[in-house]
């Protein structure tokens, strides 16, 4: 029986091997008839055949009556402005074309329609730089290629070979015509290795053979980022111009079949490259505004795999990016990252300044194409796009916290032709993020459009400045007192810009910009007739500047112009006027501890005389208007002709604008005399200041809520109980029992 068990699993063992056998047969055959299917159906596209017609036509093949040339040269063609090349394609073609085979017509009108459908093989871009050492090709068609490649950048599959060609790449640098393109090129190329003392020296002995000439200082600017040391010229913090757009030729071609691909192509060229086009920006709208998807610039297929590269679109929790942190490559499309939260906090982390550069470069190009060299009139679609595109934006500068300077550059240009009602809040949102200006520009920058827009337009209008301006000013002393605490009195205010300031320039701009504010809200509440509304945003502006010494740390003290302070005391709404209270009592508090503080450690900063007066003659006014019930007469800072009162008739008007008959407060009195007496009839307002009601009413303003005027009157005011002050004088309690003088520490 263990025998012919045996047997029998030995028959059944051998029988599976045979099905096994026949099996893997059948599927080989299988596999083997459907490439050759393949392979028949390739050999018979007209395309596949034209193609093989360029890999393997030799050099010095006649062109002119070539029948079988312009067949397939035409069907390329066609195909490539229609549905893009395959990588393939782009790999014959552009081999093809710089080769020369037949001759240099043929390589300018390939180039022309080399446009990819995906991506760019990095070998076939690498291929054709070598064929520029050759020296057959005409310079316009050398110009021709570099603008070719640097339009399809952000396309090729991988960077890492053209890298390793940096300093042939260079060698073109000296050659006159060659320099803008072979200088931007090397721009997107270059990494911290890249730079080398002879580089710069080549750089800066072109520059003093051409000029000032912008590409070479864009390239000299990056180079100094990496090594500071080793470019010693000193750069414009600004440039009006960089590097211009080369795509002009392909950019119609591109768009056309980046639409008709469906939004496959992960690079968004005409946003990055975009080129003004004069003749009709009139009749551009916002069409490219959507942000490029997220892609690394190592693709999967490319020739790097030895060393461990993470893609950014595969990131999808920030614990993937803990633990991935040193082998995530940067995108080669530097406003994908505007679309992704775990991107900005890999750069907020490495703070590449690279990569900012890049990023500056793709933002400035995209502001001013879609922005500022065509209309606003766009329609409805178009605004979305646009409204989604900056909110993206400030978002992005918000989670940065900081500003880009490309957004900067654009927006004082177009503070200039804006007419303050497109995308007013963007706008509005972006001028509060740019960093400090420096006090010899900032009228010509900034004040100037926003003064002409401010004067003519509507009271939210000049709400929403206010606020922006509050919000700028917020910012420009958190930054302060951040890197001031960092580097003492050198601060720089903004790490990604070559831009240093003093401490004595940064006050300096802090001033011009008060004072502007204090310009616009005086002219502001005359145009709008002291509108509550206005005077709130003007308010919350000055609960900042109060506070800049004891809040941020800032040896400065502005005090409100008159057509700022008076209207807030004559409100008619009492938070108006209590909110005066409030500031005047943070005024107090910041000047108290500034003198006190320059008398112990006799540091270097200096609070004028003239501030200390015009606090006094605010604070002693204020005290005498509401408290002393002193207004309109002699001596006092409003003084008015004591015939004109007269002929107005009013009763006692000395008394027209104390706590209890002016404007703001009346309601709260008609409210107290009814608590005091439930059943007069007759309202007498003067009933208030006698006895123990006069003791009682400020506690009843305060319960109310009024907690600025509550702790003005605490560090200004002596209070006296009348009671007290009526046993000892035995007669009836007035308003002089209460004692209402300044405190001891009124400032010399």
């Amino acid at each position: 029986m263990a025998k012919a068990s045996n047997l029998t699993r030995t028959d059944l063992d051998s029988s599976f091997e045979s099905y096994l056998s026949v099996s893997s047969r059948t599927s080989n055959r299988s596999l083997r008839v459907a490439e050759k299917e393949r392979r028949k159906s390739q050999t018979g596209d007209p395309f596949v055949l034209a193609l093989k017609y360029f890999s393997e036509v030799e050099a010095g093949t006649p062109c002119s009556g070539n029948d079988v040339l312009e067949r397939n040269l035409v069907l390329v063609e066609r195909v490539g402005l229609s549905r893009g090349l395959p990588p393939e394609a782009i790999s014959v073609m552009l081999d093809y074309a710089m080769s020369l085979r037949m001759g240099g017509v043929m390589c300018v009108r390939v180039l022309k329609f080399l446009i990819p459908a995906t991506v760019v093989p990095q070998e076939a871009v690498v291929r054709a730089v070598s064929w520029l050492c050759v020296g057959k090709i005409a310079i316009s068609t050398q110009v021709l290629f570099l603008r070719w490649v640097l339009t399809v950048f952000d396309m090729i599959d991988s960077k890492d070979h053209l890298r390793a060609i940096y300093g042939f790449i260079f060698s073109f640098v000296t050659e006159e015509s060659l320099s803008p393109y072979i200088c931007h090129l090397l721009y997107l190329l270059t990494r911290r290795e890249s730079v080398r003392p002879f580089r710069v020296r080549k750089l800066l002995d072109l520059q003093t053979k051409m000029g000032r000439q912008p590409f070479l200082l864009l390239l000299l600017s990056l180079y100094k980022v990496f090594y500071p040391e080793l470019v010693t010229l000193a750069l414009p913090s600004r440039m009006r111009s960089g590097f211009k757009n080369h795509n002009s030729t392909w950019k119609v071609a591109l768009s056309a079949v980046q639409k008709r691909n469906n939004g496959q192509v992960s690079s968004d060229i005409s946003l990055t490259l975009g080129l003004k086009d004069k003749t009709n920006s009139r009749k551009r709208k916002f069409h490219h505004l959507e942000l490029p998807s997220l892609s690394s610039s190592i693709q999967s297929n490319s020739s790097s795999r030895s060393r461990k590269v993470f893609p950014l679109e595969q990131l999808h929790s920030f614990p993937q990016l803990l633990d991935n942190l040193h082998c995530i490559e940067l995108p080669s499309q530097m406003g994908s990252l505007l679309g992704s939260s775990l991107a900005l906090c890999y750069l907020d982390y490495v703070q590449d300044d690279s990569a900012f550069l890049r990023l500056n470069f793709w933002l400035g190009h995209a502001l001013h194409e879609e922005f500022l060299f065509c209309s606003g009139d766009g329609g409805s679609g178009s605004s979305s796009e646009a409204l989604h595109f900056l909110n993206r934006l400030l978002s992005t500068q918000h989670f940065l916290q900081e500003g880009f300077s490309s957004t900067e550059g654009f927006l004082y240009k177009f503070l200039n032709v804006w007419d303050g009602s497109l995308l007013r809040p963007q706008i509005l949102g972006l001028l509060s993020d740019i960093p400090v200006v420096p006090s010899s520009c900032i009228s010509q920058l900034l004040f100037e459009p926003l003064m002409q827009l401010f004067f003519t337009s509507t009271l939210f209008f000049k709400c929403s400045v206010i606020d922006c301006l509050n919000s700028m000013l917020l910012k420009w002393l958190t930054w302060h007192s951040v890197y001031a605490l960092e580097d003492g009195l050198d601060i720089s205010l903004n790490s990604h810009t070559p831009m240093n300031m003093t401490l004595s320039g940064f006050m300096d701009s802090v001033m011009e910009l008060v004072r502007f504010v204090g310009r616009l809200a005086t002219v502001g509440l005359q145009l709008e007739g002291c509108h509550s509304l206005l005077l709130s945003f003007i308010l919350d502006f000055y609960e900042t500047v109060c506070d800049m010494f004891l809040k941020y740390g800032l040896p400065l003290v502005v005090m409100p112009p008159v057509g700022v302070f008076y209207p807030a005391l004559f409100a008619t709404d009492p938070v108006s006027v209590d909110r005066l209270g409030y500031i005047m009592y943070r005024y107090k508090k910041n000047l108290t501890s500034a003198k006190c503080q320059q008398q112990e450690t006799k540091q270097a900063f200096h609070i004028s005389r003239q501030t200390y007066q015009e606090f006094n003659h605010y604070l002693l006014f204020m005290v005498s208007c509401l408290w002393n019930s002193k207004m309109f007469l002699p001596g006092m800072a409003i003084e008015v002709d004591q015939e004109l009162l007269a002929l107005s008739k009013v009763p006692e008007p000395w008394t027209s604008f104390d706590l209890i008959h002016h404007p703001a407060f009346l309601g709260c009195a008609l409210d107290f005399h009814h608590k005091c007496w439930p059943e007069r009839k007759d309202i007498d307002l003067n009933s208030i200041k006698a006895g123990k009601q006069w003791d009682w009413y400020p506690e009843f303003l305060f319960s109310q809520g009024f907690q600025g005027l509550q702790q003005f009157v605490q560090s200004s005011i002596n209070r006296r109980s009348a009671a007290g002050i009526n046993g000892q004088r035995g007669s009836q309690p007035t308003n002089s029992y209460w004692l209402h003088h300044l405190e001891n520490n009124i400032f010399p």
